[in-house]
């Protein structure tokens, strides 16, 4: 594994904005923490005294019948419920969930938390988890916190001092180097009628790149190429995404190749609260991967941890016996297909700054201390009520050591519909990580031959 030693972004710090809040690298002694009471990623190693256990090293094997073809079958087939939470007794578990969840309970009366026993299965490659130990002394925010300065392909702040630290650990998460998967989204309508989009995503990490060369795009965290390969009306058009470090110092850059008019264009629209990719108005760009890109239009404020029950270990919705018709239905996904775990979680509010403009107003960050991973996002609206509700469906991909989604939802719950977004039942290859790509596969140029139909 190449790992990136250039400094990605500088700039200066200006004391006057961050008055009475710590924007930068952590003491020697506390970062000596790491790897002692807290895991080299920065969360506590010991458990709760309860249901929550001790870190132990992560699930960095794959389990007894794993073929290593990227089919991940589920390392605890023969747990059950514990409980279940539903609109009988929601109130007794409130304070363990976030608004949305308890909106969503209320709201459809076959939405419910099913809840097992919690299992710590998040863990990342060890050079990833020794970067992140090095990080820690080394990472600053710079330009207003919309950058990062001294930062190494980890982690950026394993003991972060304020909310945008912890949102850029979310963005800057370890997802395997250089991956493609191919994943279904389906939106549907409020009866539960749906047609799956089917795309063929590319995510590769600059310093992955087979001919990367120190200081060539230092700005460039990754590139994301995303093409439709269904349905046959939209099969052919392509995204292509340079994802800027410091998105204010350099905008994202990022095309589109238009299958029909056989043109590429720029995509200035593919940010913030732009429409996402063939989503019927389902989500914003910065909903995909429950939140990406610049995070300059908000305040962000962390409000500290708190234990909630929050999507884990979620091997079933990747189950090859399902399809989609058995996941996807009339509000919500089958909860019965579903696990939730205590876990810690830091909860990070966003709240949009005088001047700027989105369509959400307020979001509340439910960020898994294992993983770095949003695991629950609150979105408000303008006039502050409770608008959509986005829970990611996290999994161990215990054969690459990388926690990710197997799939994200994202709830309406004005509209009554909702968007699922990662579906790989019905998929062949629905993730290959390792895989090799070059700085010329992600210019503009080669969408075209991307996107022939």
């Amino acid at each position: 594994m190449k790992l990136n030693k250039k400094l990605l972004a500088t700039g200066v710090l200006a004391a006057s904005l961050f008055t009475g809040q710590a924007w930068g690298a952590v003491s020697a002694e506390e970062a000596a923490k790491l790897g002692d009471t807290l895991t080299p990623m920065g969360a506590e190693k010991a458990g709760n005294g309860g249901v929550i256990p001790a870190w132990t090293g992560g699930m960095d094997s794959a389990p007894a019948g794993y073929k290593g073809d990227g089919i991940y079958i589920n390392p605890f087939p023969d747990e059950q419920p514990e409980f279940v939470i539903d609109q009988n007794n929601v109130g007794q578990y409130a304070d363990n969930l976030s608004p949305g969840q308890v909106a969503m309970i209320r709201q459809y009366p076959n939405y419910k938390i099913p809840v097992y026993p919690t299992h710590r299965t998040a863990v990342y490659p060890k050079d990833i988890m020794d970067e992140t130990v090095k990080n820690a002394t080394q990472s600053e925010l710079v330009q207003g916190g919309n950058g990062i300065g001294n930062y190494q392909n980890a982690t950026p702040f394993p003991i972060p001092q304020n909310g945008l630290e912890v949102i850029w650990n979310h963005i800057t998460r370890y997802r395997g180097g250089s991956v493609q998967r191919n994943v279904g989204q389906a939106t549907p309508t409020a009866n539960g009628a749906f047609s799956v989009v089917k795309f063929q995503d590319e995510l590769s990490w600059n310093s992955y790149l087979a001919d990367y060369e120190p200081g060539k795009d230092d700005n460039v965290l990754f590139y994301f190429k995303q093409a439709i390969t269904a349905p046959a009306r939209l099969a052919g058009n392509v995204l292509l995404v340079h994802e800027t470090l410091d998105q204010v110092k350099e905008p994202r850059r990022a095309w589109i190749y238009n299958a029909g008019q056989r043109r590429v264009r720029r995509a200035p629209q593919v940010a913030y609260d732009g429409p996402g990719t063939a989503a019927d108005g389902m989500r914003t760009s910065d909903n995909f991967d429950m939140f990406n890109g610049a995070p300059d239009r908000y305040n962000w404020e962390l409000l500290g941890k708190k234990e909630m029950y929050i999507p884990y270990n979620s091997y079933k919705l990747v189950d090859r016996d399902l399809s989609y018709d058995e996941i996807i239905k009339a509000g919500h996904i089958n909860q019965d297909l579903t696990r939730y775990e205590l876990h810690r979680v830091w909860h990070v509010r966003a709240t949009l700054k005088d001047g700027e403009r989105h369509v959400y107003a307020q979001r509340d960050f439910y960020i898994d201390e294992d993983s770095w991973q949003a695991a629950i996002i609150d979105h408000y609206d303008g006039r502050g009520e409770l608008w959509r509700v986005a829970e990611a469906h996290g999994m161990q991909f215990y054969d690459q050591d990388v926690p990710w989604y197997a799939i994200e939802v994202l709830y309406d719950l004005l509209s009554g519909r909702y968007l699922a977004l990662g579906l790989t039942n019905e998929e062949n290859n629905p993730y290959s990580f390792g895989v090799e790509r070059q700085s010329r596969d992600y210019t503009p140029a080669a969408l075209r031959r991307a996107g022939t139909r």
